[in-house]
């Protein structure tokens, strides 16, 4: 039987790559959202080699606006992240993996370059795979699983918007910097037994 759905507002976002520029629109957004909690999953301050330096690149500053916020962070280690990061974040950022419950449903958060859609782990009907990593806003409901991505805030790919999600419920929405929706998914369309 699917258990009720409760607790706050969680904005989640994903590959933020030391963009001052975009990082502080993200937590404009986090405060104009009323969010309890901000569940980043990873890539926070570096580009990496396969990507261009975002606009506004300076990793210092996006240290500086991430620990101010600290204790509204939840936070998966990216394919960019280092030990050297985790000694000037005052957040836990080397987790390869977290997970949430939601109204029966496990909710597992990884930053996707390891574990992700064609490579998950071990998952029940139903349960919920959330991954940054491509840069791309994806909602996948699967057979055994359903596939969701943020996109990313600073290096959109395949011409999507910088954004990303909240979930509030059993209602998540994909919604660009600005805070326009432009996806949603209602868990309760994909019952669980």
């Amino acid at each position: 039987m699917q258990q009720p759905f409760c607790g706050g507002k969680i904005m989640i976002a994903s590959d933020i790559h030391g963009s001052a520029t975009y990082c502080e629109k993200l937590l404009d957004a986090f405060r104009r959202e009323g969010a309890e909690r901000l569940l980043l999953l990873g890539d926070l301050l570096y580009h990496g080699p396969r990507n261009d330096l975002p606009d506004g690149y300076a990793p210092k500053a996006v240290i500086t606006m991430l620990n101010a916020v600290r204790e509204r962070l939840l936070c998966v280690r990216g394919n960019c992240e280092a030990e050297v990061d985790q000694m000037v974040l005052d957040f836990p950022v080397m987790a390869e993996m977290g997970v949430l419950f939601i109204g029966g449903r496990a909710l597992y958060f990884t930053h996707g370059h390891i574990r992700n859609s064609d490579n998950p782990p071990p998952l029940r009907e139903g349960d919920i795979l959330l991954c940054g990593h491509t840069h791309v806003p994806t909602l996948k409901v699967l057979p055994q699983f359903i596939y969701m991505n943020p996109g990313s805030v600073s290096i959109p790919k395949e011409d999507s918007p910088r954004g990303y999600m909240t979930l509030e419920g059993s209602l998540f929405r994909w919604k660009t910097l600005d805070g326009e929706v432009y996806m949603e998914f209602d868990l309760t369309s994909a019952p669980i037994e």
